[in-house]
């Protein structure tokens, strides 16, 4: 028995021998001998060893110093709380085994407050980069379901509060519903589609057009179009595409615009060729000398309230200044979400620091370059443009200024 097993081993070696020669059995030899030597240097560990979990952090935040939510989150703790509160009681969100709600709403927060990488949050959080992207990605789209409850037009049969107590505006603008404006936002584009995407400033972006009321909440948005496509284009494909539900002015209602739309039925213009925006009136010797002056200083007064609501938006989350590269869907539910997160945030805190801070109707924003564009309808054209003249010539009444013939 022990010759036949000896003989079996034997034409196994021979069988090895006859593949290998001493020259590569050497080689198999060193690349082993390598092999061992250099796990015996790098032994494997853990690269999340901090003692400060993000669970933990998350908690510290909350339960700390009322500026540290502020800072790292973007709101106050009341916010926070009843957000996460309201996102386990919808169902949008839950607990799993190892990532509870308030780790990430925190996730998706910390994210879009700030100019942060997938590999900052996971030092941040001590989490791998895939748990990161899951868990954004989550919270991402429970905020798109409280978009579509939360993004929505108020009733068009009162007149807004903010015009019925403002001087300036209650006796002119009573139809007033709203403000329209498009904005631009940071996006990260593959460089093969990258020119319909660059802007007039020649970087890469997103036209967003927004509606807001004079609570400064957006009551519609739409995200998504080329940087490179002008405002009124973008309103157009809204009113023409049934299933975005542009909400339509009622007869007698109307939207404030800049000159950069068409004056078509429901939306306001300010008269071409005018002194305009609120930056071109400061001073005593600039103040408004002409009806026309006079109307357009107070269609800009009202409708800084968009432009205020934009700055709200961005000086709040950063991530729309410096958009990482996700695919460009993706990037325009970003928008759609820290919109959302804005109107919540306003139902929930009025005195948010942000809101205050961008709270005054003259607060001074920069002019942007309006596009001259064609009326697209005549009619409805001129039935919009005497509108206009009948406020404005109330306006030269009440000022003691020669009206518009």
């Amino acid at each position: 028995m022990e010759d036949e097993s000896n003989s079996v081993s034997n034409e196994e070696v021979a069988a090895v021998e006859w593949y290998l020669d001493d020259f590569d059995i050497d080689i198999i030899i060193a690349w082993l001998t390598l092999a061992n030597l250099d796990m015996s240097l790098h032994t494997k560990e853990a690269i999340r060893d901090s003692k400060l979990s993000g669970a933990e952090w998350v908690r510290e935040i909350v339960y700390g110093h009322s500026d540290r939510i502020y800072e790292a989150f973007r709101l106050e703790r009341h916010v926070f709380l009843n957000l996460c509160d309201l996102m386990k009681a919808r169902g949008w969100l839950k607990d799993t085994r190892y990532v509870k709600v308030d780790e990430q709403v925190g996730i998706f927060l910390y994210m879009v407050g700030h100019k942060n990488t997938n590999r900052d949050l996971c030092e941040r959080f001590q989490r791998s980069g895939q748990t990161i992207s899951k868990f954004f990605t989550l919270v991402l789209k429970a905020f798109l379901k409280l978009a579509k409850e939360i993004i929505r037009p108020p009733s068009f049969d009162i007149v807004p509060e903010e015009i019925l107590i403002d001087p300036n505006h209650a006796r002119y603008f009573k139809g007033c519903i709203g403000a329209i404006d498009g904005t631009h936002i940071d996006a990260s584009v593959p460089l093969s589609k990258q020119i319909p995407f660059r802007g007039r400033k020649g970087t890469t972006t997103q036209n967003v057009m927004c509606v807001c009321s004079f609570d400064m909440k957006f009551t519609f948005v739409y995200a998504g179009w080329e940087g490179s496509a002008n405002d009124c284009r973008v309103l157009s494909a809204a009113l023409e595409t049934p299933r975005l539900q542009f909400p339509r002015p009622p007869p007698g209602k109307y939207y404030v615009v800049d000159s950069g739309y068409a004056s078509l039925l429901g939306f306001l213009t300010p008269f071409k060729g005018e002194r305009y925006h609120l930056n071109e009136y400061r001073g005593r010797t600039r103040r408004p000398t002409t009806a026309k002056e006079l109307f357009n200083h107070k269609h800009s007064s009202l409708r800084n309230v968009i432009e205020r609501s934009f700055g709200v938006l961005k000086n709040r989350f950063s991530i729309l200044t410096h958009m990482p590269p996700f695919s460009i869907r993706k990037q325009a539910y970003i928008v759609i979400a820290c919109c959302a997160l804005h109107n919540y945030i306003r139902d929930q805190d009025k005195m948010d620091r942000n809101f205050a801070l961008y709270g005054d109707p003259d607060y001074p924003l920069g002019s942007t370059e309006d596009e001259v564009v064609d009326d697209a309808s005549r009619d409805e054209a001129a039935e919009m443009n005497m509108i206009r003249k009948n406020i404005a010539n109330m306006m030269a009444r009440d000022h003691n200024m020669q009206e518009i013939p």
